[in-house]
């Protein structure tokens, strides 16, 4: 090995060899000098004469030529990472070009057959007069064409040759979408391909169903690829399980499979979804591999499954994988995702739920690419954090808190989950289960050696509307400011749980959250989804005999939160361990989900009217918690709560109790924290209603509770002595529901109490998009509209018990109302007043 070395000392003179010569070192000393770089890339002064006593065959180098060789050898390993780096990010750039010139030639395609499309109907409508005129002998051309058609298609049947040719039609219709024209697609909203993003993220526009695309090169082979993509349970957190009823070999050496899969509803006010699949496996010329799928229906005379209880029966049509190898290895994939998911099976306020294929790009699309990037970095950079864990035991653990969290957001009977009798309110639904073992990744016996004192578990769940308030930012905030929302007390009691000691309901003399520590556990690429451990401090739970830990320790689970992430939904699951934070820990997920729901429907700008809103209208001051007021998203979304609890059997009417109000205490603080981060004009209700400085609002709940009491001759309710402010609060705080609303000819709704927003499920900002003839029903509204003149004559009416319907469709029943003229100090009327008495969900 030949070396140049500088031997010039400071005053410029040579040493022993001269400048810009070459040293010749023998394979000894290059042995030699490659050991001690590998144990110390830049040794000492010291070092290095310790290394020429050591090594006789060093003895005739000089200590400042070893200096010029580390330092040149540390330049030469500087060039080498360099220069691999580079080399991935052109192999990188090479693939990317490669799909972005395809996905032009797509579309230069797509542009040639609208232009095609176009010309042609613009002929046809040039000549529709002649066509008018002649015979129909042009309809007979036509359908026998048809019948020819249909008569040259191969027999479809439940026969390997029917599946056959269900397959090669699957697989023909899946290449039209993955690489030609057959949607039409448009890159998802804030995707922005490069070397450095996820891939190339599309959605569908006007096809039937919904459908989403995705392009990406990761640096698997494609055989690993598709089967990483077949295990869907293992990357989507949707899928409940896959189950192969059937596997068949075609003569080209590839695989038809029978598949039967279930996918967990997002909400609880929506069914699960089924389907019933062939899976189409075979290896093409190029040496691609393709993976597609499609739902079997009586259509095709295939064969079929019988519809499963409590899942609607929903289509996949033609998806699939493309796995492409890649020049210098890896794999250029293309995923498609087309499936009719049955809207009219839910309620009408979240079908746009399932007509939205940006929520299936997200949840399941980039789902594939994100897992199968994450897989390809895990081997070629073994990552050093995680607390000691493989990659595969995290991403174990993350597996465990979604699933956990589904099957307590879904409560499949055949899981064991039955509904408990509710307590005449139907906000939050309590489900028990008591089969063995419930808790997931749970064993009988702790390391301790005692057994688990539990042996049932409690669900408490619930959904509610949000309005105008971005999902990230909500979980967000629950995420930083826990003590906002959580009881320590029912921490104390859930932690108690996973422990090998009894524990008792939380009481009365229990302590506080004095505050969080957030520790990083592991997180995706793009911080789509990350895993930390919460560490609650100075938590104290006191009872007769036992005093509580002072710390809790939490496992949670955390997607769509980060501000750069794309997407609709967002989680927050979480679920108590111990502190020896074993792999085989028993979790019993609670958590959150928001999941936006689009609208294209147009929301005018509220009109400033003497109301309460008006009084709520956001100050100069800034928020509680950032600053979002050019939010534009989403005008609505959906909130899905659930909490589970471990209990022994004796305990369960009071368990199911603490969890109602645990839940419904929730639920009400998320409201404000809805309220206090909405961009909108309206800013925090207990911000601005309840604080002296708003008179507008003292003055409408004075002149609520004035006209009440001049057209009925009683009090609304029974004031000590109180200002005004009091009797906003008291107002606030009323039992029954009282909802205002405006005198034009389609009333909304300006203003409801706490009890007002629970029963139309709603937030005090929504309100604006309520009118009053929608919570009606037919025969409601027709006597309603039949007495309101004379409520504008006689200042009120009563009206008999009924049926209501809240913003989510479900029915209210009412014992009775009353409906009065709200007027000012100079009987100038303001608005209508409505009071539900004794109310409750049916």
């Amino acid at each position: 090995m030949m070396m140049a070395v500088s031997s010039a000392g400071k005053d410029g003179k040579m040493g022993s060899a001269d400048a810009g010569k070459y040293v010749r070192y023998t394979p000894e000393q290059v042995d030699a000098l490659e050991r001690l770089y590998h144990e110390c890339p830049k040794p000492s002064s010291l070092r290095r004469q310790q290394l020429i006593r050591e090594c006789p065959i060093l003895s005739n180098i000089e200590p400042r030529q070893i200096k010029v060789w580390f330092q040149n050898r540390r330049c030469r390993e500087k060039q080498r990472k360099e220069a691999s780096r580079l080399q991935t990010v052109n192999r990188k750039l090479t693939a990317m070009n490669k799909l972005l010139m395809e996905e032009n030639d797509r579309l230069q395609k797509q542009v040639a057959q609208l232009v095609y499309e176009n010309s042609y109907f613009r002929q046809q409508t040039q000549n529709v007069a002649t066509l008018a005129t002649t015979d129909t002998s042009c309809e007979s051309v036509v359908t026998s064409g048809q019948q020819h058609a249909t008569s040259q298609r191969p027999p479809k049947d439940a026969s390997p040759a029917g599946l056959m040719s269900i397959a090669e039609e699957t697989l023909t219709e899946f290449l039209s979408k993955a690489t030609g024209t057959a949607v039409e697609w448009i890159q998802m909203p804030g995707m922005k391909p490069g070397p450095d993003s996820i891939g190339i993220i599309a959605i569908s526009h006007g096809c039937t169903g919904v459908a989403a695309r995705a392009c990406g090169l990761v640096s698997l082979e494609p055989a690993r690829v598709a089967e990483i993509l077949k295990d869907r349970p293992s990357w989507c957190h949707d899928c409940r399980a896959v189950d192969v009823m059937n596997v068949l070999t075609t003569p080209n050496g590839g695989t038809i499979e029978l598949l039967y899969m279930q996918l967990y509803a997002l909400t609880t006010l929506a069914p699960a979804r089924d389907f019933w699949l062939m899976r189409y496996t075979s290896v093409l010329e190029d040496g691609s591999v393709v993976v597609c799928e499609r739902s079997l229906n009586n259509t095709q005379n295939g064969p079929s499954m019988p519809p499963v209880q409590h899942f609607v029966r929903a289509e996949m049509m033609p998806s699939g994988y493309l796995i492409r190898p890649c020049d210098g290895g890896g794999s250029i994939i293309h995923i498609v995702d087309h499936m009719e998911l049955e809207p009219w099976s839910v309620p009408e306020v979240l079908r746009p739920l399932y007509e939205s294929s940006t929520l299936l790009a997200q949840r399941t699309t980039s789902a594939a690419l994100r897992q199968l990037r994450q897989i390809s970095q895990e081997i070629s950079q073994p990552p050093t954090s995680g607390w000691g864990r493989r990659p595969a035991a995290l991403r174990a653990l993350s597996q465990k808190l979604s699933k956990g969290f589904n099957e307590a957001v879904n409560g499949f009977m055949d899981e064991g989950w039955s509904v408990m009798e509710s307590d005449g309110i139907d906000d939050v639904t309590i489900l028990v289960n008591s089969s063995l073992g419930k808790m997931v990744g749970a064993n009988n016996y702790y390391d301790n050696g005692f057994s688990t004192m539990n042996n049932a578990v409690l669900c408490a769940r619930a959904s509610m509307l949000l309005q105008k308030v971005p999902p990230q930012l909500v979980l967000q905030f629950l995420r930083e400011h826990r003590s906002e929302w959580a009881d320590s007390s029912i921490d104390a009691y859930a932690a108690a749980a996973i422990k090998a000691v009894p524990c008792s309901l939380p009481g009365s003399h229990c302590g506080s959250i004095g505050g969080q520590v957030i520790l990083p556990l592991a997180h995706t690429i793009e911080n789509e989804e990350f895993m930390e451990v919460v560490r609650l401090e100075n938590v104290g739970c006191y009872r007769e005999d036992i005093l509580m830990p002072g710390e809790i320790f939490l496992l949670q689970l955390c997607s769509g939160l980060d501000e750069k992430s794309v997407g609709t939904s967002a989680e927050l699951i979480f679920a108590p361990i111990d502190a020896s934070f074993s792999d085989d820990a028993p979790l019993l997920p609670s958590g959150f989900r928001i999941i936006s729901i689009d609208s294209t429907k147009d929301v005018s700008s509220p009109k400033c009217t003497l109301d309460l809103t008006s009084a709520l209208e956001a100050g100069p001051a800034g928020r509680a918690f950032g600053d979002h007021s050019g939010y534009c998203g989403s005008d609505k979304s959906v909130m899905t709560i659930a909490f589970q609890f471990a209990f022994e059997t004796q305990l369960q009417e009071s368990v199911a109790s603490m969890a109602r109000q645990y839940v419904r205490s929730i639920i009400s603080s998320v409201q404000r924290v809805a309220l206090a981060l909405s961009p909108s004009r309206f800013g925090s209700l207990t911000g601005s209603m309840l604080s002296p400085g708003t008179p507008e609002a003292q003055t409408l709940a004075r002149w609520i509770c004035q006209s009440y009491r001049c057209y009925l001759g009683a009090e609304l309710f029974k004031p000590s002595n109180v200002a005004g402010e009091s009797i906003l609060k008291a107002l606030w705080h009323h039992s029954d529901a009282v909802l205002c609303c405006s005198l034009k000819a389609l009333p909304v709704f300006t203003f409801a109490n706490q009890a007002g927003l629970d029963m139309l499920e709603t937030t005090l900002v929504a309100l604006q998009d309520i009118t009053l003839e929608k919570i009606f029903d037919d025969n409601g509204r027709k006597t309603l509209f039949s007495e309101l003149p004379q409520i504008m004559q006689q200042g009120f009416i009563c009206l008999q018990g009924g049926i209501c319907l809240s913003s989510m469709g479900r029915p209210v029943s009412y014992e009775r109302a009353v409906a009065w003229k709200v007027s000012n100090d100079v009987d100038d009327a303001q608005c209508m007043c409505f009071m539900f008495i004794n109310w409750s969900f049916v």
